[in-house]
């Protein structure tokens, strides 16, 4: 099963159509289920709901096989703590669906490092859904140490110049 999911904030109706075509057109052949947000457009291919609560969005996460998103940090983290397979389609800011393309700069790094799959736009989708569960990504660990040594360097330079 493939889970889509566009996020808690806004619909993301580019990313939904495409999926549905690609169902449609026989590309996908396994279940999809779909957390459409408040969109406008109705999938005529797959399970979906507005908005699922929290325990049921992670269980689903857990039990799917990959996951299509926005490439918001929120859904490309969870992917990446639960180590599952993630195709992106960034919001962009050219079709009022983010104020700038942030999302785009995410999903290059990511995808560029191993860590996801990204389809730039529509057209992109069909070939980047049949690598997607055959997608091994590269485990993301946090290294926190440079951060703490940043912070520490921080602070004590801060009460030195005191």
């Amino acid at each position: 099963m493939i889970f889509l999911t566009v996020g808690t904030q806004f619909g993301f109706d580019r990313l939904v159509v495409a999926v549905d075509q690609c169902i449609s057109d026989g590309l996908i052949n396994c279940d999809i289920i779909a957390q459409i947000g408040e969109g406008s457009y109705v999938p005529r291919h797959m399970k979906f709901v507005k908005f699922m609560e929290k325990g049921e969005y992670d269980q689903t996460i857990l039990n799917s096989d990959g996951l299509i998103s926005h490439a918001g940090m929120g859904s490309i983290s969870m992917a990446f703590s639960m180590n599952k397979p993630l195709l992106v389609m960034p919001r962009r800011a050219c079709f009022k669906e983010v104020v700038n393309d942030h999302q785009v700069e995410i999903a290059r790094l990511f995808e560029q490092e191993g860590y996801l799959l990204m389809a730039m736009d529509e057209k992109d989708i069909p070939a980047k859904i049949t690598q997607l569960l055959q997608f091994v990504p590269k485990r993301r660990e946090a290294k926190f140490q440079p951060i703490l040594d940043r912070l520490n360097q921080f602070l004590w330079g801060s009460m030195n110049g005191f």
